[in-house]
């Protein structure tokens, strides 16, 4: 009996795209390729000198794949430490430095071939707490003083931004916010990773929450019905 190849979906990332990886993630008839960049940010996709190159491996590895479907998955970065770090440093505008990164944002999915199905998953919501001084990402974000409930709503605002964008353009959008959410205004407790110094959501109450909505993407697409992409 011949073994049918599996469809391959291409995902490009920051280190979130890690929940990828886990086996329980697998859907039926597809795999991933995971193009991870650990610390990518959508603020340095238009910044060619940016200490991760982000920009050229995701456009190199956009530019190889022969398959349909490409999943995003960034700005967790940016909400959660970038956004703050530049206005604390240079005086600016909150608000405006998140128009220029869900401007960037948008300017980076416009240049995916129109051939591609794009999905975008909402950014993580932030893990890191207030005054937490301990684990590696913390450590490096600790000139940021923004509140975790400050960071939480601009990540919410983000990904409000870039579901508006999606239902405009023929992208489609995996909105997590609603199900990350506990009641007081922060991440649900049971996302969080049994590592206290690991940012990154548990990956099976990642995947729990995440596949579900994923696979009614996929299964839309495969069907013929999600409307093509408009530039």
């Amino acid at each position: 009996m011949k073994i049918l190849e599996k469809s391959e979906i291409l995902v490009l990332g920051d280190s979130h795209t890690g929940v990828f990886s886990h086996p329980s993630a697998m859907l039926d008839g597809y795999r991933f390729r995971v193009m991870t960049v650990s610390g990518a940010t959508i603020s340095g996709l238009k910044n060619p000198n940016s200490a991760t190159q982000a920009r050229p491996i995701f456009e190199k590895a956009i530019h190889s794949y022969k398959g349909k479907i490409l999943i995003t998955l960034l700005g967790e970065v940016d909400t959660g430490f970038v956004i703050w770090y530049r206005a604390k440093k240079h005086n600016y505008n909150v608000q405006e430095i998140l128009d220029q990164t869900v401007s960037r944002y948008i300017e980076f999915i416009q240049k995916i071939p129109l051939d591609k199905h794009v999905i975008v998953i909402g950014a993580p919501l932030p893990t890191i707490q207030d005054g937490q001084d301990w684990g590696e990402i913390a450590n490096a974000r600790k000139d940021v003083t923004a509140s975790q409930l400050e960071r939480t709503e601009l990540t919410i605002q983000l990904n409000q931004r870039m579901k508006s964008y999606a239902k405009e353009s023929g992208v489609l959008f995996i909105d997590l916010d609603a199900e990350s959410l506990g009641d007081d205004g922060l991440v649900n407790q049971e996302l969080l990773s049994s590592n206290r110094t690991d940012h990154h959501y548990d990956k099976v109450s990642y995947i729990n929450i995440l596949k579900p909505k994923l696979a009614r993407c996929v299964e839309q697409i495969s069907a013929g019905n999600v409307a093509p992409r408009r530039a």
